[in-house]
């Protein structure tokens, strides 16, 4: 196992009726600002028990905030902050809501490090900052884990850019899994899809003896092979323990445990951002078109995790190694379809024509040398989309 340092703060409010919580997570005299993205959170009742749990507090809101949060529309709310003396955020939603709230948060206080202060260079330039507002998060759609991390991505000039930092985890965060039953079939895809591959990136890589990391691990992707599909079928889509089980291991996928110690691979999900980027795809739809493309090209890299996987997500005992490969990649691939989710380039009307477009960007952003060994070349990622066609 690999050295490391971990610290989850997060303070977690799980289980039905628990926004009520915000009322004594946020100071009194705090002036809040309450961000969300397209205003379903007024057609599904979240809204209101958001407002109403925020009855003795000052605060205002911040609606618009996109699937692929832009750069532009987040620094709009500056204006609110500045105007109101906002001094927390409240992110209302999916992992876009609080990926934009952290960037917005980030942004408020940005002094630039004695530059001229600009806080795009927290995306473009990886800049550093050494404060930021503290952000609370209400969860309406399990995914991207960003409730309790301090990474999210922002989306500019149709780049995708990421940034992290410990100043915006969120402090607390609630996780109701009865809000998600008015998600669309597409959003339970994406979500359960994402926080899959979220948490394939972590452990299919090559072993370091973490032996807890990959159990937890193993045991996420299996409750999402189980559950996910349930998600889906009408006689089971309105559990709340489905739900539930789906939430927390969303989670549970990414925020900071499974990938403490452990090598962690993330070239599925560079890929996918500029197919994202490019053409405007779900994210989650992009790592289910690119993930089983890695794990074919790479399989010897990640030949010793790739048997394990077999092995232990899906029982595969018999046939050589080669064999059990192939089945515990196809069985992934069938997984993806359960869910509803393109496992090919050409489910999105994508072709070879294409693939020069998503290389040429990979180089123009730096992404020349991904995965777990930085051995990922923009020769090797043309292999992988080919073979994604």
């Amino acid at each position: 196992m690999l050295n490391f340092n971990f610290q989850n703060p997060t303070h977690i409010h799980f289980g039905v009726g628990q926004i009520e919580a915000i009322s004594k997570e946020i100071p009194l005299n705090a002036r809040v600002l309450v961000v969300y993205g397209g205003g379903s959170i007024k057609s599904n009742g979240v809204y209101q028990q958001v407002i109403d749990a925020l009855g003795k507090h000052t605060w205002f809101e911040f609606s618009g905030i996109e699937p692929n949060p832009t750069y532009d529309t987040l620094m709009k709310a500056q204006d609110i902050i500045k105007a109101e003396s906002i001094d927390y955020l409240l992110a209302v939603g999916g992992g876009s809501v609080i990926d934009g709230a952290k960037f917005i948060a980030a942004a408020a206080l940005y002094e630039g490090n004695g530059e001229e202060n600009d806080p795009w260079d927290i995306l473009a330039k990886q800049k550093t900052f050494t404060k930021a507002l503290p952000i609370g998060a209400v969860l309406t759609l399990p995914a991207t884990g960003s409730e309790s991390n301090g990474n999210a991505v922002v989306t500019r000039y149709g780049n995708k850019r990421p940034f992290k930092s410990p100043l915006v985890r969120p402090l607390f965060a609630v996780l109701d899994p009865s809000v998600t039953l008015s998600l669309s079939d597409r959003q339970i895809s994406n979500g359960v899809v994402d926080a899959f591959i979220h948490t394939i990136e972590q452990y299919l890589t090559y072993s370091v003896n973490g032996k807890v990391q990959d159990r937890f691990s193993e045991g996420l992707l299996q409750t999402l092979i189980e559950e996910g599909p349930k998600a889906l079928l009408p006689a089971t889509k309105e559990n709340l323990d489905v739900r539930s089980n789906i939430m927390w291991s969303a989670t549970m996928a990414l925020n900071g445990l499974i990938g403490a110690g452990v090598p962690q691979d993330w070239s599925t999900h560079m890929i996918g951002h500029e197919l994202t980027g490019a053409f405007g795809i779900d994210h989650a739809r992009t790592l289910s078109i690119v993930l089983p493309a890695v794990m074919k090209v790479r399989k010897e890299q990640k030949r010793e995790k790739l048997l394990q996987y077999a092995t232990r997500v899906w029982q595969i005992t018999e046939g050589d190694d080669d064999a059990r490969i192939d089945q515990a990649i196809r069985l992934t691939e069938e997984f993806f379809e359960k869910m509803q989710v393109p496992t090919r380039l050409s489910d999105v009307d994508l072709d070879s024509k294409d693939i020069d477009l998503l290389i040429e960007r990979l180089q123009q952003n730096g992404l020349t040398a991904l995965g777990e060994q930085g051995d990922i070349t923009l020769e090797i990622s043309r292999e992988i989309l080919t073979l994604a066609l």
